[in-house]
């Protein structure tokens, strides 16, 4: 067992502190990260809470893992020592359910492993990336591409991999038109990954604030939806919007801004049930669909478009010691636009 310095919740009240995880030896078949940097997302904040449901505690979150293969088992053969590589939100699946084998394990029937606060094979609970090493199984890690930084590649793991996905399964591309609800960490990487596909790009904000980044991430259009003149303007506009917000929309609204046959996809994850009036889907015949993160498979294609395309994250690089301030400033939207851990400050 290797024991290593990590930032860790006690409780969801208390603030996060330093203290140690202890990792386990390298199996045949794993990978040992010496991480160099892990993104902060809200969903680190939501668990770390307990507002997605009771976490076990002490809790290392953190999903969003960029680093450095120093050690393989003897049976790997993707990776090997001093590989820049990747992890996200899972870190096993069956392998044997319709989506595990179609490469979707992040629906894994049996229910995947999260990176952190599930229960591993082994009976233990599985902590996160503020950490400064972790071992995970090959199949569940990824090669990081030249030319993509380990900090801005950290923040792919996740913010890259949800939008990316839904962009690529309802076709964004030349001739679509794409809206992008907010700006923040998901928001930023859906608008620089659907200009990089072809797509024309609208961000709808609740205010212009930050417009100018808009347009210079690569948004061809940027409205406010604080507006009631925006929702007049825009109707039937749209082939897809992908949803990035956690805040409770009125879902119809938004629905009337989509062409006939356009799909509204959520990525953000409210706290509070949305409801919606049918007949906003069918009278156009609308779809409003979900999107969770993305397979391994997907996540590498991901990895490798954003390096092709020389996309990475946006990011603001802290020390550990900033993370409980790093919380209330993404709670804040004070974060453009990923918080990014250097971890050789836990050290």
């Amino acid at each position: 067992m290797l024991t290593v310095p990590a930032y860790a919740a006690t409780s969801a009240t208390e603030p996060l502190a330093p203290t140690t995880v202890e990792r386990r030896d390298v199996g045949p078949h794993d990978v040992l990260i010496d991480i160099k940097y892990c993104g902060i997302c809200h969903s680190d904040i939501h668990n770390v809470r307990s507002e997605w449901g009771p976490a076990t505690y002490p809790l290392v979150p953190g999903h969003e893992i960029a680093g450095i293969v120093t050690q393989v088992g003897s049976e790997v053969t993707r990776h090997a020592v001093g590989d820049r590589v990747g992890v996200g939100c899972m870190v096993n699946s069956c392998r044997e359910c319709v989506p595990c084998l179609r490469g979707e394990e992040q629906y894994c029937l049996k229910g995947n492993t999260l990176t952190y606060g599930s229960i591993d094979a082994d009976g233990t609970l599985t902590q996160g990336g503020y950490s400064t090493h972790v071992v995970v199984n090959d199949d569940f890690v990824v090669t990081i591409p030249e030319g993509l930084g380990l900090d801005e590649a950290a923040p792919l793991l996740c913010a890259g991999i949800t939008t990316y996905s839904p962009l690529r399964r309802w076709g964004a591309g030349p001739d679509k038109k794409v809206a992008v609800i907010g700006l923040g960490g998901l928001g930023h990487m859906a608008v620089k990954i659907a200009h990089a596909m072809g797509a024309e790009v609208t961000v709808l904000s609740q205010s212009l604030k930050k417009m100018d980044d808009g347009l210079r991430l690569g948004a061809d259009h940027y409205y406010a939806t604080g507006d009631p003149a925006t929702f007049e303007q825009l109707a039937g506009t749209f082939d897809v919007i992908l949803n990035t917000v956690s805040a409770k929309l009125d879902l119809d609204t938004f629905l009337g801004l989509l062409a006939v046959g356009g799909t509204m996809v959520n990525v953000g994850a409210p706290a509070e049930p949305l409801s919606l009036n049918v007949f906003s889907l069918i009278m156009q015949g609308r779809v409003y669909a979900g999107s969770l993160i993305g397979g391994i498979r997907e996540t590498q294609e991901m990895l490798d478009f954003c390096a092709e395309h020389g996309i990475g994250a946006e990011v603001e690089i802290i020390p550990a010691e900033k993370i409980n301030e790093a919380y209330e400033r993404v709670l804040a939207s004070d974060v453009r636009y990923r918080f990014v851990i250097d971890t050789a400050t836990l050290a």
